[in-house]
């Protein structure tokens, strides 16, 4: 069974997600968006262009160890110029180190990727940790230069979306951004402080000067 939603917009996506309800039988659910934001569902893809964006499927919580993750954040966090401990806290506050977490509002994986912004990054699989960090990462990449490295402002923007930022001109007014700014900054500046820790990490005791503004947790109140 496929069906098509048309004028992709966030409501849109919401509805979408409720008219999953209808599909039958398979427990998985895969998605395409075409260049003109058609979005197209069905449980029987047939077309490698189709995603899967939902599980039904019983499963216990998948948890990823520090072993598997390290050369994948260390990887892309060099391609991105972002320090480990800040896509680490980013994991940790999206998703718990669940790869295989989806949120009510159609979310996927690590960095919970909505399936708009996974295609803007090229993303194949959002359940793939690899591709999850990767499209997230490049994304807040992406916002920490829009913003001209304000960590707080890009991180809200990655919470609420960019729109949210540039309207309100500063943190948006909105308690769930907030929070969840100031959650990531907290659990950065624990993953940073156990980086400077261990001889092991990528960038030692030091964050890259790329990094330096905006990165301070004391930032969050601007």
């Amino acid at each position: 069974m496929t069906m098509s939603l048309f004028n992709c917009t966030r409501p849109l996506l919401l509805l979408s997600a409720t008219l999953l309800l209808a599909i039958p039988a398979r427990a998985e659910v895969y998605q395409y968006i075409d260049a003109n934001g058609t979005i197209s569902l069905t449980n029987v893809p047939n077309d490698p262009r189709y995603k899967r964006v939902m599980s039904d499927l019983p499963r216990s919580r998948s948890v990823m160890s520090d072993r598997e993750l390290d050369p994948v954040i260390a990887r892309h966090s060099r391609a991105h110029r972002l320090h480990p401990a800040l896509i680490r806290a980013v994991i940790k506050t999206e998703s718990d180190f669940d790869p295989l977490a989806v949120s009510h509002a159609g979310a996927v994986g690590l960095m919970q990727l909505m399936p708009q912004t996974a295609m803007r990054f090229d993303v194949r699989d959002s359940y793939n940790p690899d591709d999850n960090i990767g499209g997230g990462t490049k994304y807040l990449r992406q916002l920490l230069d829009r913003f001209n490295g304000n960590l707080p402002l890009a991180l809200a923007a990655y919470n609420a979306g960019e729109h949210a930022v540039e309207r309100y001109r500063g943190l948006p007014p909105i308690p769930e951004t907030r929070q969840y700014v100031l959650k990531v900054l907290g659990h950065y500046r624990t993953f940073l402080m156990n980086a400077r820790a261990s001889s092991s990490r990528t960038y030692g005791s030091q964050a890259p000067r790329s990094q330096a503004r905006g990165l301070a947790p004391s930032t969050a109140s601007r």
